[in-house]
């Protein structure tokens, strides 16, 4: 009898309860693929428990949590966890630069995110072609002919659609299925619910920030979002600048207390998750998709004054420019 994925995740818990761990403020498609994998593994009577590190206060992410009922829990410190709790990383991989390490021992992986880092689990199921982690998840109720409850498809499909910008963005063969899948089982009035009303008022700041400190060289657009800036709004604004005319690459940062956190967008001339990566080698960590990534840089100590960060943002930008042949 040949094993799904689904099997051969099981055959590797050694636990009857597992911690399912999203990357730092998770977005819809992490939570989502957590929650899916949840109510996946306690009908193969596993308890699963979604943890994650980064408020998802005030984003759309936490209006999903508040509308579907999902149970995800904020962990402040790795210490949180014994070492001999087992954990499944979904919609991220151990040492990228936006997940944190926690207690334990992280056996499984599943993700959509090109691999930068490479690492060993005890499984893996790492596909950088898929558009969303939830299309691989949804793909395990499939395969193993299980029934996807209404919150669950509800919560994929969300998460597919926005991870793949409504079906515009790295679309795969297995995303167009599962979406269609998932559209027949779902709660539409919710999902129209989500798609609406995504906007804080807060967030029109960031906005402001970023648009007014807009710096153009040829098709690259860098912005700053301001300090302290949700990871969550940083992405959004990235997805807002890329489609600028005749920008080609986008990259949006904001200071945090401990670095500078980074979002980037491109069109189809260039390869962000690749650019970013070495964009940011040696002086920070970062990666992600031909269309979208992320990174950051952090502070060599904690004092940073204003002369420093402006050499720290110079350097981003010459770095960027390099990779895409354009003079700074």
């Amino acid at each position: 009898m040949i094993m799904t994925n689904l099997d051969k995740i099981i055959s590797k818990v050694n636990n009857n309860k597992v911690y399912i761990q999203t990357h730092n403020f998770p977005d819809p498609d992490a939570i989502a693929s957590a929650y899916a994998l949840s109510v996946l593994l306690g009908i193969r009577g596993i308890t699963a428990e979604i943890i994650y590190k980064g408020s998802i206060d005030k984003t759309v992410t936490s209006k999903m949590v508040r509308k579907l009922g999902i149970n995800v829990i904020e962990y402040d410190t790795n210490s949180e966890l014994k070492q001999d709790d087992e954990i499944i990383i979904v919609d991220a991989q151990r040492g990228n630069a936006n997940i944190v390490t926690m207690n334990g021992n992280e056996i499984i992986c599943i993700d959509h995110h090109p691999i930068y880092v490479d690492d060993t689990y005890q499984f893996s199921d790492i596909r950088p072609d898929v558009g969303a982690c939830a299309s691989i998840i949804a793909s395990y109720y499939v395969e193993n002919n299980i029934e996807i409850p209404m919150n669950v498809a509800t919560a994929l499909l969300y998460g597919i659609k926005v991870d793949t910008a409504d079906m515009k963005r790295g679309v795969s063969d297995l995303d167009m299925d599962m979406f269609y899948k998932l559209h027949a089982l779902a709660d539409n009035n919710i999902l129209y619910d989500l798609d609406s009303s995504t906007m804080e008022m807060s967030d029109l700041k960031a906005y402001s920030i970023a648009i007014s400190s807009i710096d153009i060289y040829k098709s690259v657009c860098f912005a700053d979002a301001g300090k302290n800036c949700p990871d969550a709004l940083i992405a959004n604004i990235a997805d807002f600048l890329i489609t600028l005319n005749g920008i080609e690459l986008a990259v949006i940062y904001s200071v945090k207390s401990d670095g500078v956190k980074l979002s980037t967008r491109s069109n189809s001339n260039y390869r962000a998750g690749q650019i970013t990566n070495n964009a940011l080698n040696q002086i920070g960590s970062g990666g992600g998709h031909d269309n979208m990534a992320g990174g950051f840089i952090p502070f060599k100590c904690k004092e940073m004054g204003s002369t420093e960060l402006n050499e720290i943002i110079i350097e981003l930008k010459k770095r960027f420019l390099s990779e895409v042949d354009i003079s700074f």
